[in-house]
């Protein structure tokens, strides 16, 4: 006798249904995270800031009342506007030249290409400190500078002393050293823009000079700036250096008052606080001149 089977019954509205609510996205229940390492981690670094914050104000070794005196005390406003000085000129004349060296490290030539990065070599290895110094006995080094047929008779000369001064020095030092690394920072940011656009320019019979100046550099500029800036940021900082050679900056008159007057740390905090402000100034800027050249590119 044949088996014979029957249709399995078709289930019901309820049992397709599921459980209550198991269609209805509304009727889920949704269990956030827990994140309980986050909130210790948050509850100890908020007391250590409070901490720190009630020692700033509670303890009397701080000396804010010196601090207020000399904050803006004409020497250190003096001593503000060399620093500035220093690092204006040093970023202008070391991009100047690093500029000159990242395309000299980009030439078809081999003799330039090894010049570059035999500058960037030596000054990027040579301490600062000793580059300064340097510059600062220049009239040790060569008493006299000739000018005329190379490797012959000069045409007239005359003497190096006196012809850099401790300002002076301080300029040219800073702005070779700079330059090592800003050739770095914008060839970098020269690489990073597409050869096919160039290829492109150049099938369209667009100048050499017109297609740096309008297709190469306002790319590379999204990729130097931030580099570009730190640097800024790291020479501004690097001037006290230059206490060193006896220049009235920011640190060194720092150092002569409270080398008169004993009060170190509330002097170390008047430079501490200046350094603070400036360079937070230099990081609004940076935001602005970043944003300018990153119009019309999204992430």
């Amino acid at each position: 006798m044949p088996l014979t089977t029957e249709p399995p019954a078709e289930k019901t509205a309820t049992e397709r249904a599921g459980p209550p609510g198991a269609g209805d996205p509304v009727a889920l229940k949704v269990v956030p995270v827990r994140h309980p390492w986050r909130w210790v981690a948050i509850a100890v670094t908020a007391v250590l800031i409070a901490q720190f914050a009630h020692g700033l104000i509670t303890n009397p070794a701080w000396e804010w009342e010196v601090f207020a005196q000399f904050f803006t005390a004409q020497t250190v406003l003096k001593a503000v506007g060399v620093t500035l000085q220093l690092t204006v000129y040093g970023t202008a004349l070391g991009f100047a030249l690093g500029i000159v060296l990242a395309f000299m490290r980009l030439s078809a030539s081999p003799f330039l290409r090894w010049v570059a990065l035999g500058y960037i070599w030596a000054f990027r290895s040579i301490p600062l400190i000793v580059q300064l110094l340097f510059w600062f006995n220049l009239a040790y080094l060569y008493k006299r500078l000739d000018f005329g047929i190379p490797f012959g008779p000069g045409i007239f000369s005359f003497e190096t002393m006196g012809l850099v001064g401790a300002l002076g020095a301080a300029v040219l030092g800073l702005a070779l050293h700079q330059a090592a690394y800003a050739a770095e920072i914008v060839r970098g940011g020269v690489l990073a823009v597409d050869g096919g656009q160039l290829e492109a320019a150049a099938a369209l019979g667009i100048p050499r000079l017109r297609q740096l100046r309008r297709i190469v550099l306002p790319q590379a500029m999204r990729s130097i700036l931030p580099n570009a800036a730190n640097e800024v940021i790291s020479l501004f900082k690097g001037t006290s250096i230059v206490s060193v050679m006896a220049i009235g900056e920011l640190f060194y008159q720092v150092q002569v008052i409270y080398g008169r007057n004993g009060r170190v740390v509330p002097l170390l905090m008047v430079a501490t606080a200046w350094y603070i402000l400036l360079t937070s100034a230099l990081s609004v800027l940076q935001h602005y001149v970043e944003r300018h050249f990153a119009k019309g590119m999204t992430r």
